[in-house]
This record gives structure tokens, C-alpha cells and sequence, in this order.
């Protein structure tokens, strides 16, 4: 926890003190284990051999504190799996970074940039380092090659003809921010940047576009978001709509040129993830769409699928087709299959309206922010039955598919589409996700919960102005990894009370114990340190303290 604004300094002593820690990992460690926590802002990628699917990073916020990952998972499709990847060496924390699955030396993901946040959300440091991960040798390596992007996140990456492309992004400060526009190759046979100079008439800055390889060989770039500053204090955003082609030119090597497009059929979605289909159409998911106003914020989470037709330059929306024993749902005198077949057709006469939940937050400052979701529609049960129904047994079932989000990951493997976490905004609350949902693109029937979540049972804790609050949830900021609620030291605080530090989990390392009980030690050591005290020096004590008493109970 911090009490004064952090320093660029203190956030490289933070990274570094956490890179510390890893580097005592110093063997491969494959671990079976339950589903991630809730994340957002993490890579999903698809193994280019294997059944498997790659999570990697991604950050949470609990309402006090906000968490950073490095941790590395793998799905396994066919067995329904998860195991946690344990590898020395591996990439610093961090989340909103980017990620580009090769299939050189039996698959390779490479990872650029991404930020690191204080605990408090407020401070951000900027990656500017590649890195790659052997998938068949389980080892992280990190590329250093000069000449490459500033530190940014919220950028995009592809992969194009042995050629990694990068575009856009946004570096944040406490006083300033800047979006980028630039264009660069790294070469994965030299391993050299290099900066492009397209010709043309190209995107302004942005981050946070749609970016994917058409079956041209050319780049698309949709969308995106970026703010500018309208006077002091008042930023105002955009929500881009244009569409840019991104091609070789013909007669020249290693240049390219920029062709506008305007697409038709679809409105712009912020934050939705991005993806390919199997006939090679470029695919999103969900996104916030906001109306901003100087002094209102209005925003809008989807939960809509939109593929892009590069030949006719066109969005469109994606239309589930609903199971197949739907077909046999309205024969009369005969059940009905109950898994699936008694879902009612799209667009009959009892169908309900998705249901428009709408939260007005007045901030501190007077300004009011109206957050909008629109949630699927409600299960019919205990609805009165029409006359023209054919009877209880083919009453409608409850919709699955995924809630409204942004900010979540997608891939695609063997023409199906998975779709793992992200966040949405109910009031002040930000809800963020763990499930993992299926969708088989060839048939377009109906999504397949892998892993459900109920949003409620996620922990929250609310904003305090003083230590004394702060007190009652000191030791809480790590229940992410797994929900669970334990005796963290609340009343550690009261006079002649028994101190009850955040007990050692099972099987948990040093490395996970001191993200999640940080907060608590600083605390401690603040305290015994008293006024006056660097906080440099306090978060060294509070370090020192939690390693001796994980090393006791060890």
C-alpha cells in the first residue's frame, strides 16, 4: 500500500524486488490446478501444435489494490485441464501486453511490452522488452535487440510473412500521457527492429484497435481508442470507427503503404478482443462502447460476436443458429431431449427482451458516471403458459452464453473459439471475470461453459479514507488466486491483542505469498517504523519481515 504518490523508482524496486524472487526458481515445475483466478488484460494464445491453449499475466483489482501476474498456464482441450507452468527466468509481471504465437522450434510465443501498476492504480511503468517462450524446451529467453518501440501498452501485434508487426499503444504517467501511431518489424530471422515509414494517409494515434492478418496478406487496423486533453483537468476520449489496410507495395521490399477503408455494418466496440476465424475472417467479441460527455461517462458492455469479410470490406454481426433438437421441440406428443432441445426458437413468441441494467455514480468531484449492461434475458420459469405452447416439457431453458465484458481473451483452436475472462462495471463495482466459454465456428449453434462464475461471490472491498479503515482489511488483497476467505490479521491492530499474521497455503511459494499479504506487512512495518519514516525503508522492513516468517512456518 502506498501512502504518497509512487516514483518511477519505487516501481523499477518493486519489479525488481519480485524479478528477485523468481530468479529463485531455478527448475521447470508443472503443476496440475484449478482454473486461474479472475484476470483481465492477460494473452490467450493457441499452441500451433498441440491442443492446448496459453494464458499468460493479465492484472485484478479488488477495490483497494491492484494485482500484477507473470504466472503461465496451459489449457489442455481435450482432457478439460489446467496446469500452472513454473519456468526460471521468466518476463516481470504485467498485463495489457501483447502476444504472437509462431510455429519455429515446435511453437514459440513471443511477448512484447505491457505496464506494471502500483498497488494503489495510480502509477504505471511501461515495458519496452521481448521476450519469447520455447514451447517444446519449457524456456523463457529475452531478445535484446536495439532499435525497437518505446515502453508502451495497449498496443498490437501480428505476425506477417516471418515478420512480427507492431502498431500503436499509450505510455501513462501521473502527469501526462501519449498514444502512438508508429509502425515496426522485428525480424525472426535476423532478430532486428525496424521502424516503417507507410505511405499514405495512416491511422492517427490510438491503442486498443483491431489488428489481424487478412487472407490478402495484408494488415487490417479497425478502431481503437485514444483521449485528448480538451483543458486542465478535463480529458475527453475517442472511440475510433475508421478502418486502415496495411499492405507490401508492389516493386519494393520492405515498404509498405496505407489504404483507407470504410467498412460497413458494424459500430465501434473499445477494448474487444480480437481473433481468427477458421476461413480465415477476423473475429471480436464484446467491448465497452462509451458516450462521453465533458461531464458524464456513459458506457455500454456487449456481449455481441462480429466477424469482418475482407473481400467485401464488411462487418457483420454472428448468428447463433441454436441447437439441432430445437427442430424437434414442437412435436406434439413426444419429450422432448432435455439437454438443449427445449430452448425456444429466436424470435417466437415468448422470447424476452435482453434485460438493460442502468447505475448513475456521482464521483467525488460532482461528475456523474452512468454505466449501462445489457444483461441476456432472465429465465422464463414460473411464466404463465400461452395456449399456443406445446406443453411443460418444451419450455423454454435459460440462454448460455457469455455476459456482457471488455478486456477479455480470446483464441481460436481447431475452428472452435474460447473466450476467458475480462471485466464489466456494475456501479462503482468493477467485476472481474474467470470463465471460459467455447463456441464451435463451423456449426454457430450455442456457447459451451467450460468454466462458470458466479460475479458475486468475487471479493470487493470498499474504498477507506484512513489507516484505521484500512486496518480492517489488511492481508485480503491476494484472494484472487483461489476466493478464499481467511484470517488475515483484522484485529491485529487492537491494543494487547494476539497478532495473527497471514498464515503460509499449502504449497504456496514466497513468490505468491508476498503479492498477496504485502499490504499487511506494510502496514506492520509503517507502524513500528512510525512518522517520518522513507518509505523505501518501510517497504524493505515490511520485505524482510514477511520472508522470516514465511521461513519459519516453511
Amino acid at each position: 500500500m502506498w501512502n504518497q504518490e509512487p516514483s518511477r523508482e519505487d516501481l523499477e524496486a518493486l519489479i525488481a524486488h519480485f524479478q528477485t524472487l523468481d530468479a529463485k526458481k531455478t527448475q521447470v515445475v508443472e503443476t496440475p490446478c484449478p482454473p486461474p483466478s479472475p484476470r483481465l488484460n492477460a494473452s490467450l494464445s493457441a499452441h500451433p501444435e498441440k491442443d492446448e491453449l496459453i494464458l499468460f499475466g493479465g492484472e485484478y483489482f479488488n477495490g483497494q489494490k491492484t494485482l500484477l501476474y507473470n504466472e503461465l498456464y496451459i489449457y489442455n482441450i481435450r482432457k478439460d485441464s489446467w496446469t500452472r507452468v513454473e519456468i526460471p527466468s521468466a518476463p516481470p509481471r504485467r498485463c495489457a501486453h501483447q502476444a504472437v504465437v509462431v510455429p519455429q522450434g515446435g511453437g514459440q510465443v513471443w511477448i512484447f511490452g505491457g505496464e506494471f501498476a502500483s498497488p494503489d492504480g495510480e502509477q504505471f511503468y511501461h515495458y519496452k522488452d521481448l521476450w519469447v517462450l520455447h514451447l517444446a524446451a519449457r524456456t523463457w529467453e529475452q531478445v535484446r535487440s536495439p532499435g525497437g518501440p518505446s515502453g508502451r501498452s495497449g498496443h498490437r501485434m501480428v505476425a506477417w510473412k516471418r515478420q512480427l508487426i507492431l502498431f500503436g499503444g499509450f505510455h501513462e504517467s501521473t502527469r501526462d500521457y501519449i498514444y502512438y501511431n508508429d509502425v515496426y518489424a522485428f525480424n525472426l530471422d535476423t532478430f532486428t527492429w525496424s521502424k516503417l515509414s507507410p505511405s499514405g494517409t495512416g491511422p492517427t494515434p490510438r491503442s486498443g484497435c483491431q489488428m489481424t492478418v487478412t487472407p490478402q496478406g495484408s494488415i487490417v487496423i479497425y478502431g481503437g481508442y485514444s483521449k485528448q486533453r480538451v483543458k486542465k483537468d478535463v480529458d475527453r476520449g475517442t472511440q475510433h470507427a475508421d478502418m486502415f489496410l496495411l499492405k507490401s507495395e508492389e516493386g519494393g521490399e520492405g515498404t509498405c503503404i496505407v489504404q483507407r477503408g470504410w467498412p460497413c455494418g458494424w459500430s465501434p466496440e473499445a477494448f474487444s478482443p480480437v481473433a481468427v476465424a477458421p476461413n480465415h475472417q477476423t473475429l471480436l467479441f464484446g467491448g465497452v462502447c462509451d458516450e462521453e460527455e465533458e461531464e458524464s461517462l456513459q458506457g455500454d458492455f456487449l456481449n455481441d460476436l462480429y466477424f469482418y469479410d475482407a473481400a467485401k470490406n464488411r462487418w457483420f454481426a454472428g448468428q447463433l443458429k441454436g441447437p439441432k433438437l430445437e427442430k424437434r421441440k414442437r412435436r406434439r406428443g413426444k419429450k422432448v431431449e432435455p439437454e438443449g432441445a427445449d430452448k425456444q426458437e429466436s424470435g417466437g413468441a415468448s422470447t424476452q427482451a435482453p434485460l438493460e441494467v442502468v447505475r448513475e455514480v456521482v464521483a467525488e468531484d460532482g461528475t456523474v458516471v452512468t454505466i449501462k449492461q445489457v444483461l441476456p434475458a432472465p429465465s422464463p420459469a414460473g411464466r404463465p403458459q400461452s395456449d399456443e405452447e406445446d406443453g411443460p416439457d418444451e419450455a423454454e431453458s435459460p440462454t448460455i452464453e457469455p455476459s456482457p465484458r471488455s478486456n477479455a481473451m480470446l483464441a481460436v483452436k481447431h475452428g472452435r473459439l474460447y473466450l476467458y475472462g475480462g471485466m464489466f462495471e456494475a456501479g462503482d463495482r468493477q467485476v472481474t471475470l474467470s470463465d471460459l466459454y467455447c463456441l464451435d465456428l463451423h456449426k454457430m449453434e450455442e456457447w459451451t461453459a467450460l468454466v462458470e462464475m458466479d460475479p458475486e461471490t468475487q471479493e470487493w472491498l470498499e474504498e477507506t479514507d484512513s489507516e484505521e479503515d484500512s486496518d480492517a482489511v489488511e492481508g485480503a488483497e491476494g484472494r484472487g488466486e483461489d476466493e478464499e476467505d481467511e484470517d488475515s490479521g483484522e484485529d491485529s491492530g487492537e491494543e494487547g491483542g494476539e497478532q495473527h499474521h497471514p498464515l503460509v497455503r499449502p504449497g504456496e511459494q514466497f513468490a505468491d505469498y508476498l503479492p498477496r499479504t504485502e499490504q499487511y506487512w506494510v502496514q506492520l512495518a509503517r507502524d513500528a517504523a512510525g512518522p517520518g519514516a522513507q518509505e523505501k525503508s518501510v517497504l524493505r522492513a515490511a520485505h524482510a519481515t514477511a520472508s522470516a516468517f514465511f521461513d519459519d512456518l516453511a
